[in-house]
């Protein structure tokens, strides 16, 4: 894939309470806030899980992360429909690889942001 600045990428997930109680298990990450319910019946999703919607994306690109930088906005709790837009905004080919920078929106269902990032890496040919 030929990569130019300027192009977006899309994807979006709903996040159960299983897959925030599993992702705790799996990183240790099991503050009171991910393991007991809000006032609303909620499980508040961890950061990184939010983030690792944009992670799809970067691995059906075969992006290879150097940096990711995020600003954690407001909190996703399940239930939470989250699309991650990706924009890229450097693709320099070299030999062998392209370097790539890219930033990220993330929005909850009723479109407020709930995640900014950036991140830079390599593409392999």
């Amino acid at each position: 894939m030929i990569l130019k600045v300027g192009d977006v990428f899309t994807y979006q997930k709903t996040f159960t309470e299983q897959e925030i109680l599993q992702f705790g298990e799996l990183t240790g990450d099991k503050g009171n806030h991910h393991i007991e319910r809000d006032s609303q019946g909620r499980l508040m999703a961890q950061g990184l899980l939010t983030a690792s919607v944009g992670t799809k994306i970067g691995g059906d690109l075969n992006y290879i992360a150097r940096e990711m930088v995020s600003e954690f906005i407001r909190p996703v709790f399940s239930g939470d429909t989250i699309a991650c837009e990706l924009t890229i905004i450097k693709a320099d080919k070299k030999e062998g690889f392209t370097e790539v920078a890219m930033k990220s929106v993330y929005k909850n269902q009723q479109g407020k942001e709930v995640l900014i990032g950036k991140s830079y890496g390599i593409i392999r040919d």
